[in-house]
């Protein structure tokens, strides 16, 4: 992609500066990550409840899912899985039919942040396309539960859109704590949580 002299950093909390354009897993950290997206709202915030459904506590549902759906998931898969939005905390989230809109550039800049994120953190740059795939199925089946529980879809529009999972085929504990969306600071805090309990796993 060709380089421009304008700005292409964002400075984080932590003191970091991020190159959008040539993201460096030096300049990645934990503590970024679970504070933006526990501030960027899924479904452009068109939710019920009092606050936001927040990336980072849609990235817990998919790895709660995940693991229901996945038995033998390791713990380097749920990772990814958790992972698996980790670009949107300086990239936003914008709805999917905007992003297939947008093609191109867009796609190459949060792969390419996705993949320092990876590496970051002691992971393949990409995960293998089953898991991959594996994952993506979980994030549907999180989208449709959101859709359904949150952002005021019928359940036949929800099937056509993302397919039509049963919470009874997954051993789901905690849905409805899950679902229900948390107050920012908690988004955050289970974020960093659920990355330490995975991480401890797979340092053993």
């Amino acid at each position: 992609m060709a380089r421009t002299d304008k700005r292409a950093w964002q400075r984080m909390l932590s003191g970091r500066r991020l190159d959008l354009l040539d993201p460096s897993p030096l300049d990645i950290e934990l503590g970024d990550i679970a504070h933006g997206l526990a501030r960027v709202a899924r479904w452009n915030g068109q939710t019920l409840g009092d606050y936001p459904f927040s990336v980072a506590q849609h990235s817990i549902l998919v790895v709660e899912i995940f693991r229901a759906t996945s038995k033998d998931c390791s713990p380097a898969e749920q990772l990814h899985a958790l992972l698996h939005d980790g670009a949107e905390y300086v990239m936003g989230d914008l709805i999917s039919p905007f992003k297939a809109a947008m093609g191109g550039d867009y796609h190459r800049i949060e792969d390419n942040l996705l993949a320092a994120i990876h590496l970051r953190f002691s992971l393949p740059a990409k995960c293998k396309a089953a898991t991959r795939k594996n994952i993506k199925k979980a994030d549907r089946q999180a989208a449709f539960f959101e859709a359904v529980n949150l952002a005021g879809f019928e359940m036949e529009e929800a099937g056509r859109l993302f397919g039509s999972p049963s919470i009874a085929d997954f051993d789901l504990d905690g849905f409805d704590r899950l679902i229900r969306p948390w107050p920012t600071r908690e988004a955050q805090q289970q974020f960093e949580k659920t990355f330490r309990q995975i991480s401890a796993q797979i340092a053993d």
